[in-house]
């Protein structure tokens, strides 16, 4: 018989954690609308003291010193997409992390610029 320590280590996978105690029992955002080519960036600011950051957040703010996406966030750090939407948020709400203006609208007609949404398109297909 397994012992509890082998039941939640992967031969492949390594130690496995289920989604939602990575997000504190949270399953779905709580406001802010993060979707997957919404450009984020580190602020520059340090967490108060009040803040305690998982390694997670951590690992997020750290990417976050470039311009990144969740969907690059979420394959870097083999996060579900989810998880890191909420992870996100929280950095957003400490502000930690601000997201950047994009233009990714047409000025003419306000529709999204074609060129931005095949360039999505072709990173969402490697992913």
């Amino acid at each position: 018989m397994e012992s509890p320590k082998e039941r939640w280590i992967g031969r492949d996978a390594g130690p496995i954690v289920r989604p939602y105690a990575v997000t504190r029992g949270r399953v779905r955002p709580r406001g802010l609308a993060i979707d997957l080519i919404t450009i984020l960036v580190a602020t520059g600011r340090g967490p108060d003291g009040r803040v305690r950051l998982t390694r997670e957040q951590r690992t997020l703010l750290e990417l976050c010193r470039r311009p990144s996406t969740p969907a690059d966030l979420a394959s870097e750090t083999d996060l579900p997409f989810r998880v890191v939407q909420i992870l996100l948020e929280d950095l957003h709400q400490y502000g930690l992390i601000e997201e950047l203006p994009q233009a990714v609208q047409d000025e003419q007609d306000g529709r999204p610029d074609p060129r931005i949404l095949m360039r999505l398109l072709d990173e969402l297909r490697r992913l």
